[in-house]
């Protein structure tokens, strides 16, 4: 790890970036698991008084707004070579960070449906801004060789806290929460923003040269070079990222509408539970950067889908023997299934967090990050959000709903699997062909 040599040397401002990163993008996605994906619910249903149809339909407006403004400011930041200066970063995050917070400061006293609709409107614009620019600090303050132990790290950081505490899924505890963690970040990204500090400068100035070294990704190094934003290298990556947070999301939110299988896990009284759940994501997200860090992409999202498949069969499996065995129904699910879950979850976050570096260069880290996390993971929770709407409509059962997302992850192993099996068919072909210049 080229932080161990950091550390050996006491480097400590190449150190100070692995730390801004790690406490910006742990705290980015805490705010977006909790206050945005638990916490809006909440201020719906329970404060406005809208049905959670009602409220999903305004989810889906945050998401397709996010994804707008993401990509506009993404490309702009290409175009205008902001996505190379560190100190524009820093001043677009801390305008995106002052507009959360005021905007958590008041979501729990909003009660109209309309200051309900402006709030959506004001957090998509701070959402689809803060996507190029956080993911874009990637590039100054990360080596590339140490992607994937920083994205576990983020990935533990994030899950752990957001599983132990808070254990109440309200907007008051989420709003009073991320509050108290905003305003010193708000205050910290103002001095890294003002360009007033004279040792803060030096600082800043430090770590924006690193990009001439960390600038271009691991899969822009190769003999192909960089990634381009209309090549199959980026659009495969984006259709497999969309297809995890679909089953993900499509899965999850049955999951939690189902008592038995929430009430000794997320939603558990037990605060061991919770710890218990915290400490899987921790160890899986360390896992999961060891193995990003050795093997190619793919075969992390084998592991993805492949533990999604396992996940669901435990699941349904339970189903089913409820219902062959009624005298079993009613008791709590094995704490098995949720623990193979947070294990599944962590693999995919911690891989989200460095591949659209990765496929990036300082010309275009804006819009890929842009492009793949808006279109992969806001997209992707809108449609499946939607489409588990309309299952709840047609009256569909919570085993054939887990069935559906079982065959999708099925699906996405196995196609992967034969893309992966061609392709190297395919590269061996190549390889043998006379009339290719290769060696026989």
């Amino acid at each position: 790890m080229r932080f161990v040599t950091y550390a050996r040397r006491r480097e400590w401002t190449p150190m100070l970036g692995y730390g801004l990163f790690v406490g910006f993008m742990a705290v980015g996605y805490y705010y977006n698991v909790t206050f945005v994906q638990l916490g809006l619910l909440d201020l719906g249903t329970r404060l406005v008084g809208m049905t959670e149809e009602q409220v999903s339909l305004w989810m889906a407006a945050l998401a397709l707004l996010t994804l707008f403004v993401a990509v506009v400011s993404g490309v702009t930041m290409d175009r205008k070579a902001w996505s190379s200066d560190l100190l524009v970063k820093f001043r677009l995050l801390f305008g995106v960070v002052a507009l959360q917070l005021v905007l958590t400061l008041v979501a729990p006293w909003i009660r109209t449906v309309p200051a309900f609709g402006a709030w959506i409107l004001a957090g998509s614009v701070a959402l689809g801004v803060g996507i190029p620019a956080s993911f874009g600090l990637a590039i100054d303050l990360v080596p590339v060789e140490d992607r994937g132990y920083v994205s576990a790290a983020i990935t533990a950081l994030a899950y752990f806290t957001a599983n132990v505490y808070p254990l109440d899924w309200q907007i008051e505890v989420f709003s009073a929460v991320m509050v108290t963690a905003m305003v010193p970040g708000v205050a910290a990204l103002g001095v890294l923003a003002s360009g007033r500090v004279g040792p803060v400068n030096r600082v800043v100035a430090r770590l924006a040269d690193q990009h001439d070294e960390f600038g271009v990704g691991r899969f822009c190094r190769g003999e192909s070079g960089p990634v381009r934003t209309r090549s199959v290298a980026f659009w495969g990556p984006v259709v497999l990222m969309f297809g995890v947070f679909f089953v993900d999301s499509l899965g999850f939110l049955r999951i939690i509408e189902t008592p038995s299988f929430v009430l000794n896990a997320w939603q558990s009284p037990e605060f061991s539970d919770h710890l218990a759940i915290g400490v899987v994501h921790v160890a899986s997200a360390l896992v999961a950067g060891v193995l990003y860090t050795n093997f190619e992409r793919n075969w992390l999202f084998l592991w993805v889908f492949g533990l999604f498949s396992l996940t669901h069969l435990f699941y349904t499996t339970d189903v089913r023997t409820a219902a062959w065995f009624p005298q079993l129904a009613g008791g709590p699910a094995s704490p098995l299934n949720s623990a193979v879950y947070a294990v599944a979850v962590s693999f995919y976050t911690t891989l989200n967090f460095a591949l659209w570096p990765d496929l990036s260069t300082p010309e275009t880290i804006g819009t890929h990050t842009a492009v793949g996390v808006g279109l992969a993971g806001w997209l992707a929770t809108f449609l499946s959000t939607a489409l588990a709407l309309y299952f709840e409509t047609a009256e569909v059962t919570l085993l054939s709903h887990l069935n559906v997302v079982n065959a999708l992850a099925l699906l996405l192993f196995t196609g992967l699997v034969v893309a992966i099996y061609l392709r190297r068919l395919i590269s061996a072909a190549r390889s043998t062909d006379p009339s290719s210049g290769v060696r026989r």
